[in-house]
């Protein structure tokens, strides 16, 4: 298989797993080891361009701790001993990604929602450390919902204490565009308070997915709002180590969603370099990554 077929392939199964999936991640430059801590498909953001097929539901309805904590043992042992390029779905994948990047927590949901979120956090650590991966790291993948419960405050101390990363998803520079792209009740404003002060306590990711709607690919307004939004997060004592942006790679719930172009992903980052000043890095679609 191809890479770019490898970089679009985020199956969340692997063999007989349930909770834990090998992904070669393009933003990782390697690969990624999944733990999907929403295995019955919810979350509380209905994003337009989600990927995830929520027109079936899973058999797996549960997080069962045990279960997945031994995935994750036998994950980190088949991919940090290379075994794993050995099978069929990696044996093509290219020298340079044969690594353990990280292990991400993301899946078919909001991970932050899971009512244990900081025991999976502590649980998952151990182990890393056990496997002798202490400088892995531990990625985070958010809507940033959530970050004001006491669970999640402590989950993400967990995760500072080890390699941790956060990226926190921003889409939008106004509640209006905000909706149209999240379909969510949690205010807009909810997000940009909690991003700013997850922010204040350690340096985040932001990733932020731009794409055509309808045919039309975000105005000169909602884009520079946008911009103005991280500018207020730094300036209220927020640290931003790098903001993705990023485009369509994968079908996504909405067929009026489409990837916007290489041309269309660069000018969003030329205006966020100009108007912010902070690391930017782009990510393509269907297209480049096809080619």
């Amino acid at each position: 298989m191809p890479s770019h077929k490898l970089h679009t392939a985020h199956d969340r199964t692997f063999d007989a797993t349930r909770f834990v999936y090998p992904v070669l991640s393009r933003r990782s430059e390697g690969m990624s080891v999944g733990v999907n801590l929403n295995p019955d498909k919810v979350c509380n953001f209905d994003c337009i361009y989600c990927q995830v097929d929520r027109t079936t539901q899973s058999e797996t309805q549960f997080v069962e701790m045990e279960p997945l904590v031994d995935e994750l043992r036998a994950m980190l042992r088949l991919v940090a001993s290379g075994e794993i390029f050995q099978t069929d779905k990696f044996s093509d994948t290219p020298p340079e990604l044969r690594r353990l990047n990280d292990i991400a927590f993301s899946g078919d949901g909001e991970p932050t929602t899971y009512r244990n979120f900081d025991e999976i956090m502590a649980a998952c650590a151990e182990v890393k450390h056990e496997a002798g991966l202490t400088d892995t790291k531990m990625v985070l993948i958010t809507n940033a919902s959530m970050f004001h419960r006491p669970h999640v405050t402590l989950g993400l101390a967990i995760l500072d204490e080890n390699q941790g990363e956060i990226w926190a998803k921003l889409d939008a520079g106004t509640d209006a565009y905000y909706q149209l792209i999240e379909r969510t009740p949690i205010p807009f404003a909810q997000i940009l308070e909690n991003i700013t002060a997850a922010a204040r306590v350690r340096p985040l990711v932001i990733q932020s997915l731009f794409m055509q709607v309808s045919g039309q690919m975000p105005d000169e307004h909602e884009l520079i709002a946008y911009c103005d939004r991280l500018s207020e997060i730094v300036a209220a004592g927020g640290k931003l180590s790098l903001v993705q942006i990023y485009t369509v790679a994968r079908p996504p719930a909405e067929s009026f969603v489409t990837p916007l172009s290489d041309a269309q992903v660069d000018e969003i980052v030329d205006l966020v370099r100009q108007r912010v000043g902070i690391p930017v890095a782009p990510f393509y679609g269907t297209a480049a990554s096809a080619s």
